[in-house]
């Protein structure tokens, strides 16, 4: 008996848009974009130069642009956590997600972290900071900040750099240490660095004093 084909299956739009994205962040994290090409991306995705055209009729860079943006509205639910209960484990929960994020789409993390330096435009360079800006404004109204001081905010978009960077090295170490470990260490590396800062900044200080009283 012969065997049987697989019936195929034509992609919906957002399927395939979808796939064309992922094909690109995963060329686009491990060359520079310049070194890219559309048929380098139709050939990842097993489709022809004229259908990526077809879906990113702006060439390479709305592609490119896409794909940073895709990553970037993922990560930035990351810190999406309701602000109920001590603030800690809120902290853990929201590390969780992201650090699961970047276990799980290694090359779109990197893309998207490396792309506003290799790629001088205003718009890749916005999308960049734009997870990180939100990152931040997510941590400052978990800490029920409205208004932070400028020591304040640096310290908490300082710490929002520091986990990116242990992202990336924790990746380029071959996921060492275990990311439960990994996790905890940057909530105490936040605590850390608010309470260097506390000592500079009375808003600060009656947040440490604050994280003591619920978060024993």
């Amino acid at each position: 008996m012969a065997p049987t084909t697989p019936a195929y299956r034509r992609l919906s739009v957002e399927e395939r848009r979808t796939q064309l994205l992922t094909a690109a962040l995963t060329l686009f994290a491990n060359r520079a974009p310049e070194d890219v090409s559309l048929d380098d991306v139709a050939e990842a995705a097993g489709v022809s130069r004229p259908l990526v055209y077809r879906y990113f009729p702006g060439g390479k860079q709305q592609l490119y642009e896409a794909a940073l943006r895709s990553a970037a509205e993922e990560l930035e639910q990351c810190f999406d956590e309701p602000r109920q209960g001590p603030l800690l484990p809120r902290l853990r929960r929201a590390l969780d997600r992201y650090l699961a994020f970047v276990d799980q789409h290694d090359a779109g993390f990197s893309a998207l972290l490396q792309g506003g330096s290799v790629v001088e435009t205003s718009r890749t360079t916005a999308i960049v900071d734009g997870v990180r800006r939100a990152a931040a404004d997510h941590i400052l109204r978990h800490l029920d900040i409205t208004e932070p001081t400028p020591r304040l905010r640096m310290t908490v978009r300082m710490w929002i750099t520091a986990v990116e960077a242990a992202s990336l090295i924790w990746l380029d170490e071959n996921k060492q240490p275990p990311v439960d470990e990994l996790r905890d260490w940057l909530v105490e590396q936040f605590v850390a660095v608010l309470s260097v800062t506390a000592a500079r900044d009375p808003q600060t200080a009656s947040v440490v004093q604050a994280l003591a009283s619920t978060d024993a």
